[in-house]
């Protein structure tokens, strides 16, 4: 009757994503009384999530699934639900596990709660608080049926240690060709970027740049503050930027600690993707620009006065607290 939770990792190493959910699954496990067991996918180290409260970590080890697979990967997480007889399954929400999430739910008849922001309100019924409407709202929603699937949304619940040891047992499931119907043949990736899925800060830029020559600033700042790179949809659409940076409704989604927007207007669609980020830093020299708005903190100016003070400044700031 464990609390089943997915654990998702890259090159061996487990995300911090992984984390998250492991000590949000621990809070429903002391809820329904009951273990966390994690399902690791060809990952190091699996003793490390004992310290965010997983109990026994089943880990498998397969070259087939060594680039993520949703029917795959799917299909295992089933067997390892059905294994442990877990009624509560928890996964994160990045776009692989939103991907797979719902052909797990429909594996095993299944409700599926995405872009839970809280522990459920309560166990009987089970009901829990979802963002609605791009982020602007909540929702309560209950999950009836006898399986229940919940999807974590990032930066929402935090990681939070706990006292313990997890224990590795090595699970093998069953895959069929057909589980392998779609493969990946390459993969190119940048691996010496911070990724936007992965990053506590994210440092923007728009067309208040001007051009692809002075995204310098930009990252630089991002390269002093360990943050990843971003950019608004008008920007990706001209080229400047590769498309893969582009964060906004129509982008990528981001839920982090600090967002900082360097020459954004702040469009209904751009805000609508970065608004469960947690600190938002606005740097326009428009004082009528829509972000303000929904900003914490706005520095009305030159982009190309204030970014490179900043820079200094945190430079400064660093060296003197090393």
């Amino acid at each position: 009757m464990s609390v089943l939770v997915y654990t998702e990792s890259e090159g061996g190493k487990f995300k911090k994503a992984a984390f998250e959910v492991a000590s949000y699954a621990k809070e429903i496990a002391n809820m329904l009384g009951t273990t966390v067991t994690a399902v690791s996918v060809n990952a190091e180290n699996s003793g490390d999530l004992g310290a965010y409260g997983v109990d026994k970590v089943l880990e498998i080890k397969n070259d087939k699934l060594a680039t993520f697979n949703a029917k795959a990967y799917a299909d295992s997480l089933k067997q390892a639900a059905e294994k442990e007889g877990s009624k509560v399954v928890v996964v994160s929400s990045s776009a692989d596990s939103k991907f797979l999430a719902s052909m797990l739910a429909v594996n095993l008849n299944a409700g599926y709660a995405s872009n839970v922001v809280a522990l459920p309100e309560s166990a009987s019924p089970f009901t829990v608080k979802r963002t609605a409407f791009t982020n602007k709202a909540f929702n309560i929603t209950e999950i009836s049926t006898d399986v229940k699937i919940v999807g974590l949304s990032n930066n929402a619940f935090g990681l939070k240690e706990a006292q313990g040891a997890a224990t590795a047992e090595g699970f093998d499931p069953s895959l069929s060709d057909a589980d392998f119907g779609v493969n990946v043949t390459s993969v190119d990736k940048a691996t010496d970027k911070v990724s936007i899925a992965d990053a506590e800060v994210v440092v923007s830029g728009g067309r208040g740049l001007k051009g692809p020559e002075n995204w310098g600033m930009i990252e630089e700042l991002a390269d002093v503050l360990g943050a990843a790179t971003a950019c608004s949809k008008p920007v990706s659409d001209m080229g400047w930027r590769p498309h893969g940076e582009h964060v906004g409704q129509t982008g990528k989604p981001v839920a982090t600690n600090l967002y900082i927007a360097v020459g954004i207007s702040g469009a209904i669609q751009h805000l609508a993707g970065i608004n469960s980020s947690k600190v938002k830093v606005v740097i326009n020299n428009d004082p009528e620009a829509p972000f303000f708005k929904a900003a914490d903190y706005g520095i009305v100016g030159d982009a190309f006065e204030v970014v490179p003070q900043l820079i200094e400044k945190l430079k400064e700031f660093k060296a003197n607290n090393a």
